[in-house]
Order: structure tokens, then sequence, then C-alpha cells
């Protein structure tokens, strides 16, 4: 298969390949991605108030999540090591809904973007609540995975970022 619409990730035999990002500009990069776990009564109240025998759910799941985006590059393919400067997470427990949202900011300079980074910590940090709820029950549901915001890039570069907040 040749690569007759000039995919990014094909090369000219049509295998998958690293996308050559040597001609781009260093800029300051950021996104932010959100997602959900789904759980019950139970879990959501022991999360609350920090009575499962596994530790701080939130803490350990946003440490998992910060980890994760970090170490991207080695777990997705095709992805480049991004230097990142910034990442951070913060959950929401919604009780009516019976789930927690995760929401991870991304921040890094480099010559190019940072989203799978951020969907990264967020995935990872919902399978660290998961990892540390299973004990008491079973029945989660992580979803919602879903980039909201990517900044940087063409016309964004160093003498703008003090402008943009992610």
């Amino acid at each position: 298969m040749k690569n007759p619409d000039n995919f990014t990730h094909i090369d000219e035999k049509g295998r998958a390949k690293m996308v050559d990002v040597s001609d781009k500009k260093v800029a300051l990069r950021a996104a932010k991605a959100r997602g959900y776990i789904i759980l019950n009564k139970d879990i959501i109240g022991k999360i609350k108030d920090n009575q499962l025998e596994k530790g701080d759910v939130l803490t350990v799941a946003k440490i998992a999540g910060v980890s994760a985006a970090k170490k991207n590059w080695e777990l997705i393919p095709l992805c480049h090591q991004i230097r990142l400067t910034d990442v951070d997470i913060d959950f929401r427990i919604l009780e009516k809904e019976n789930k927690i949202e995760a929401v991870a900011k991304v921040k890094g300079f480099d010559v190019t973007g940072v989203e799978m980074e951020a969907l990264m910590a967020v995935s990872i940090s919902l399978l660290a609540i998961y990892d540390m709820c299973k004990a008491v029950s079973k029945e989660m549901r992580i979803e919602g995975i879903e980039l909201l915001e990517k900044t940087g890039g063409k016309g964004y570069y160093l003498k703008n970022y003090q402008n943009r907040r992610i």
C-alpha cells in the first residue's frame, strides 16, 4: 500500500512511521482532557471520607496520572517525547451521579502538542481509582474520556505564552 494521500504517519511504502517534526518551532503547547469513573454510593462515601484500606485514592490517582503523562511516549508507539513543564489533575466528586470527574491539564515547550499526554493522564488516573476501589466493588465503569482544549503550535510561539492559560 503506497501513501497516495500523504498521511503523516505512513511512509512512501505504506508503513507506519513517526512524524518528522524537525522543521517545527518550539512553542508552549497545552491541552486539557476529561473523563469519568462511575462508582456506587458506598465507594463514593469511602473515597470522600478517606476510608478505603488502600489509602488516599485521589492522591494516588493524581500521582499515577502525572507519571503516565510523563511516560506517554513510551506507551504510544509513534508519540514523541515531550518536555513537559506542568501536569495537573483535578478531581470532582459528583455524588448525585455517583461518579468522579478527572480533568488533566498538561503544558510543555516543544515542537509538537501535548494532547496525548493529557488524555493519558486522565485515563491512568481513572484506572488508578478503579484499582484502589476494586476490593470494595468491581461495579465501576470508566467513560467519557475526551480532549477538551488544545493550544499552541502554528502562530502560537514563545512570545505569546504569558497571555494564555488553560
